[in-house]
């Protein structure tokens, strides 16, 4: 392929500053925030909609494969180059600079571009009096609206499910390698691409333009099977197939320009309650009966153990502190500048790795404890804590159902402040950092990491793992957190240096299988996990000559799936 025309072309569509080709510019998109990098021609950073199928058009004529990338904060690789091994070059394409965000229907529902954010989301539709479909964890580190549909990330939040649409724009590549553009968004744009695109761009469409249709804009069924306990299959999954439609679970194999969601009123008042117990049954008996009897589900319920508890509160001290102080827009900004830091001490051999976490973990300790007195006693008493957010109506059924649950069983509660409740939930979201930092600054002295993320039967009673000691021998540290209510647990091991950790990794998910679990449950399979025939299949009608983010979930690299 001729390079200097490629880039001359790219150039031409977006301009010289938003085409990136020196290796500096291009190393913060070429690494996954978590796991996983490559290389890239270049990336593109288009700065709307059009240019975006102008660059796609350009990649079909020259067949270059395309990554789309929003904020690449996803942790397993998925939204990056995946090794050296393609078989034609790649265009990274990042969206950030389509950020906008367009409200209809009184702000019941949305339309977002590629690259439009949820803390933006959220901020934007407070006047409106309502919030999005997750506002837990992703949405302070910079997440992407149009990443979480992609991934069928989400679900934390009780009520509302993973994120889903079957309203969407997004162009993609047929059989016979042509570029088409796919408009199932619910609303009349025009009818050639540049129409549809500009169109849209520029809000040019009125009230009359907008379709009211069957098709869904969120998960309408997700409270449905998350109060079936009793059923012996997880409530959610990234390889479900009833929730793999166009944009929903593509993973990035077709670029979506746009999609429509559904809004949901903001709760008039909010009140967090912190559990506690020794008894990991107790907690799978309160969530049965909660699921199963109560007239309200809750908001949210984020499970946290004791190990978790002690290793977010030395290692994710920094990020707690940095979204406490400054609030989640900073993040984005902190983890920019990590990755900097990261790549100016690659040029000097006497730099020791990450040094970024090292540094901050070395600020972090001067800071005094910030984790509340109450919760800092329970750590001390109970081995397991699970923080559940109750809105309205919920309220006082939950309070009246604690006070007796816990008057004739093990454990106990309390009603958080409204200090105490933001501390309590973002001490479970930074907790997912915590593995990384330890890893970081412990790399030499252990065998690896293994990052799990489960999807538990609904009816599973016995949730808490219990690794025969032949496999638990092998750990050095093991990390669990997750939402409870629907059963999904994010399960991290430091594996024991001289332990091979994907042969270890393999063992734990024939544990997994034979429990009948799901994996991933939300995270997606990137390129850490392995896609099963329902997702490898959905992916191959989606971008029948894999030129979309080739090799996802461990299928082929080559064109045409060969």
């Amino acid at each position: 392929m001729d390079n200097n025309k490629f880039i001359k072309n790219l150039n031409s569509i977006i301009g010289e500053p938003n085409t990136l080709i020196a290796d500096w510019n291009k190393q913060p998109f070429l690494k996954g925030w978590r796991y996983g990098e490559g290389d890239a021609i270049a990336v593109a950073k288009p700065g709307t909609l059009f240019e975006l199928w102008q660059v796609l058009q350009l990649c079909v004529d020259m067949d270059i494969i395309v990554i789309m990338q929003a904020a690449n904060t996803g942790l397993t690789g998925g939204s990056t180059p995946y090794g050296y091994d393609y078989d034609r070059p790649i265009l990274i394409i990042n969206t950030m600079r389509l950020s906008d965000i367009q409200i209809i229907d009184k702000g019941k529902q949305i339309i977002g571009f590629s690259g439009s954010t949820l803390f933006n989301l959220e901020d934007k539709l407070k006047s409106y009096g309502r919030e999005p479909h997750s506002i837990i964890g992703s949405s302070c580190i910079g997440a992407s609206i149009i990443g979480g549909v992609c991934n069928n990330s989400g679900g934390a939040l009780v009520k509302r499910g993973p994120a889903y649409t079957e309203l969407s724009l997004y162009a993609k590549i047929d059989s016979k390698g042509k570029l088409i553009l796919v408009n199932e968004l619910g609303v009349h744009l025009g009818n050639t691409p540049k129409e549809i695109l500009t169109n849209l761009q520029d809000s040019n469409y009125g009230q009359s333009d907008i379709q009211y249709s069957s098709k869904l804009a969120s998960d309408n069924k997700y409270q449905e099977r998350i109060r079936d306990v009793n059923a012996s299959t997880p409530g959610r999954y990234n390889a479900d197939s009833r929730r793999l439609y166009g944009a929903s679970g593509c993973a990035g194999k077709i670029s979506v320009f746009a999609v429509r969601l559904d809004t949901y009123p903001i709760s008039k008042s909010n009140q967090v309650f912190y559990l506690g117990t020794n008894d990991s049954y107790i907690l799978g008996k309160i969530r049965k009966e909660i699921l199963s009897n109560f007239k309200n589900l809750p908001t949210s319920g984020e499970y946290l153990h004791r190990d978790c508890y002690d290793a977010a509160k030395k290692y994710s001290k920094d990020t707690f502190i940095a979204i406490n102080k400054m609030g989640p827009s900073f993040i984005p900004k902190l983890f920019e500048l990590k990755r900097r830091v990261d790549l100016i001490a690659k040029n000097f051999k006497f730099l020791p790795n990450n040094l970024s976490d090292r540094i901050m973990q070395i600020l972090s300790n001067f800071w005094p404890n910030h984790l509340p007195l109450r919760m800092e006693n329970f750590r001390k008493r109970f081995e397991h804590h699970w923080v559940i957010e109750m809105s309205d109506d919920g309220i006082n059924e939950a309070n009246e159902y604690f006070k007796n649950f816990f008057a004739s069983n093990e454990g106990d509660f309390f009603i958080c402040t409204n200090d105490e409740a933001e501390k309590a939930l973002l001490h479970r979201f930074v907790a997912a950092s915590a593995f990384g930092r330890y890893y970081a600054l412990n790399e030499k002295k252990t065998g690896g990491t293994i990052s799990m993320d489960i999807a538990l039967p609904r009816n599973d009673k016995d949730w808490f793992e219990k690794l025969p000691p032949e496999i638990d021998d092998l750990l050095e540290m093991k990390l669990y957190y997750g939402h409870l209510f629907c059963h999904v647990l994010h399960q991290n091991y430091i594996v024991k240096k001289g332990v091979d950790a994907e042969k270890l990794r393999q063992k734990l998910l024939k544990i997994y299988e034979a429990r009948g679990a799901e994996y991933p449950a939300e995270h997606n399979v990137g390129h850490e996990y392995f896609a099963k025939p329902a997702l490898s299949d959905f992916y191959k009608d989606l971008d029948p000559t894999n030129s979309f983010n080739p090799g996802i979930g461990q299928t082929s690299k080559l064109k045409n799936w060969k």
